[in-house]
């Protein structure tokens, strides 16, 4: 390890005290904020997403009753073709 390079960064992290402002002057300064249009419709989806349910039960209720019956199966040849197609859309 190189000291050297140690008192390097810390000179970036070092920080200057602020002034204040002189007696009597009156500085009258506001922040604002604009938010765009589309950082308003990524906030109105993360919004949608969080208040959305992680699971639809109602696509997964009949497959799970099906599967705890044992008259669930999966047909290996259409499941294989799916597979490759989802492959072949990646490529």
């Amino acid at each position: 390890m190189r000291i050297e390079a140690y008192t390097q960064v810390q000179k970036l992290y070092d920080t200057k005290k602020t002034k204040k402002a002189a007696p009597g002057s009156s500085v009258n300064a506001s922040d604002q904020l604009q938010i765009s249009s589309l950082g308003k419709d990524i906030q109105w989806a993360k919004q949608a997403v969080a208040e959305s349910r992680d699971v639809r039960e109602d696509v997964i209720g009949p497959i799970k009753a099906r599967i705890q019956s044992g008259s669930y199966e999966v047909s290996t040849d259409s499941f294989a073709d799916k597979l490759m197609q989802k492959y072949e859309e990646l490529r």
